[in-house]
């Protein structure tokens, strides 16, 4: 017990993220438009609607990406100044563990590749290792992820696209100037 927080627990945070976003950003683009005809007969009642919001393109992938890179930057930074300390890094750390298991079930449900999946067992051992590591050095937030802290990482990635929709429908009007 109290053992110091490693670094690898920390900013190893960033790491592990970068190393899965990389290879959504290979695979999400077009992903969604490749396999709409699969998705729409294995799951017959969602509304075209939500089949054209999953297609994404090239420049809003590496977009969001970004925005939830200097999230995921800022919350290892601010871990590792806080010796794994924290709100920002605890929430992040903890959504990021969910989002990998995320990835796992819509793998599941889907019944094949899904973008995610490849690196998403790394994500889930990544968070239970970081949070065995904060458990040994006794960072008392560590022993149970609070529900609204896990709440906020779907509410960033979300907020992420967002805008990476918003800055993608500019862009034009922007180069037209």
């Amino acid at each position: 017990m109290n053992d110091r927080v490693p670094r690898a627990a920390t900013l190893g945070l960033f790491v592990a993220w970068l190393v899965h976003d990389a290879e959504e950003l290979v695979t999400m683009p077009g992903w969604a438009a490749r396999n709409r005809s699969r998705l729409r007969k294995r799951f017959p009642s969602v509304p075209e609607r939500v089949w054209d919001r999953l297609d994404v393109s090239r420049p809003r992938a590496t977009l969001a990406i970004g925005f939830m890179g200097c999230l995921v930057a800022a919350a290892a930074v601010s871990g590792d100044r806080a010796g794994g300390r924290g709100a920002l890094y605890g929430s992040v750390l903890a959504g990021f563990g969910w989002h990998g298991l995320v990835h796992l079930a819509q793998a599941a449900a889907v019944g094949r590749y899904t973008p995610g999946v490849a690196t998403a067992p790394a994500v889930v051992a990544y968070s239970a290792w970081a949070w065995r590591r904060l458990r040994r050095a006794g960072v008392q937030q560590a022993a149970t992820p609070s529900w609204s802290s896990l709440a906020w990482f779907p509410v960033a990635v979300v907020a992420a696209h967002g805008a990476a929709s918003a800055v993608e429908r500019a862009l034009p009007r922007w180069r037209r100037r």
